[in-house]
């Protein structure tokens, strides 16, 4: 098993240093004049030429190249070309939002959709069958956009004044400001990336109300994340069912299942036991591949909701051509897409002992 691992964890390399090349391409490509997209347009050609000169974007491109390989590897992503400040601490600030919605929509998906899957499949060709069927298929044919706009008009406006009502933007309602986890423990840190770190973590406003047991915060916070975590996993929440149902039925219909039938074994433990295990090994596929879906809605999900992440300021980034932040957050992205990949290949070990032979 180690040496599946190890195996999976090499391969994943060349993957990532072919993302560090073509992300450092295809920011290159950006059309337009970085000096001029940041300074405006009345800037003239000795203050642009000081410009470029000081960023380095008068260097071969090689080695500018080069340079930004080297800085990634020791983490270092640069500074922002139109704020003027690390990209590391824009990280820090804005990919625990975009995170936090993604984790968020990613639960809601799963813990919805695999039981839609099973009910659909144990009750094939039922009225519920056909139900939840026609529910997975609405919620692939709806856009992100429209449903975030739509839930957010019924649960704050329709709903308003009921217990039902939601909070139609923002991460915590007025005047919820908890401490940082690192502050409330008593935490003193010296080292500046473990602080860059500590400070990632209190972001995430769940789990920093979590460490610090605040519940009222934690509530709010839950609240806060209802609605886009809805609007972002209703598509991948109807693939996940629509993939349980295909796999349950498959397995169901496997000679050990109508064995396991026959020799008296209640009906629960046939389904859970049995058959899902053995279905979860396509799902799991699913799930991973879903995650561009995940951080895709989140994107949009994020200007509809008012949720200052990734999707805002890479929108930004891209029209004032700032290299170091589209090179950055496409890398880190897509460097997060990469290892939840490979989680899932290494969960293929735990759910089929087949593949610790291979």
């Amino acid at each position: 098993m180690i040496t599946y691992i190890l195996r999976r964890i090499l391969s994943s390399i060349p993957v990532l240093l072919g993302i560090l090349f073509v992300t450092f391409a295809l920011a290159r490509m950006i059309p337009g004049d970085p000096c001029r997209a940041i300074l405006g347009e009345k800037a003239t050609d000795a203050v642009c030429d000081e410009f470029i000169h000081r960023h380095g974007l008068d260097r071969p491109i090689p080695v500018q190249f080069a340079v930004y390989l080297d800085e990634v590897l020791h983490g270092d992503f640069g500074d922002s070309l139109k704020y003027g400040k690390p990209v590391t601490d824009l990280m820090i600030e804005r990919l625990p939002t975009t995170l936090e919605l993604t984790l968020s929509a990613m639960t809601f998906s799963i813990i919805v959709g695999i039981p839609m899957g099973i009910i659909s499949a144990v009750r094939h060709n039922s009225v519920i069958d056909v139900i939840t069927m026609m529910i997975a298929n609405i919620g692939v044919s709806m856009p992100v956009f429209w449903l975030g706009l739509m839930l957010a008009y019924i649960f704050a406006v329709g709903l308003k004044g009921t217990i039902f009502q939601l909070p139609p933007s923002g991460r915590l309602s007025p005047g919820m400001m908890p401490d940082p986890f690192y502050e409330v423990w008593g935490l003193e840190v010296a080292s500046k990336g473990l602080v860059g770190v500590f400070e990632f973590i209190s972001r995430m406003n769940v789990l920093n109300a979590i460490l610090i047991g605040r519940l009222d915060v934690l509530w709010d916070a839950i609240k806060h994340l209802i609605l886009p975590a809805m609007a972002v996993g209703t598509i991948p929440l109807a693939l996940i069912a629509r993939m349980t149902r295909s796999s349950m039925l498959d397995v169901l219909g496997q000679d050990y299942v109508r064995t396991a039938r026959a020799k008296g074994l209640p009906r629960r433990k046939v389904v859970l036991k049995h058959a899902l295990r053995n279905a979860l090994l396509p799902l799991v596929t699913i799930i991973g591949l879903s995650l561009g879906s995940f951080l895709g809605g989140a994107v949009l999900t994020e200007t509809i909701f008012g949720l200052s992440g990734v999707g805002r300021i890479l929108f930004d980034a891209i029209t004032s051509r700032d290299y170091g932040i589209v090179q950055s957050f496409t890398v880190v992205i897509a460097i997060f897409f990469v290892l939840l990949n490979l989680i899932v290949d290494i969960s293929y070990v735990y759910l089929d002992p087949r593949v610790r032979l291979e």
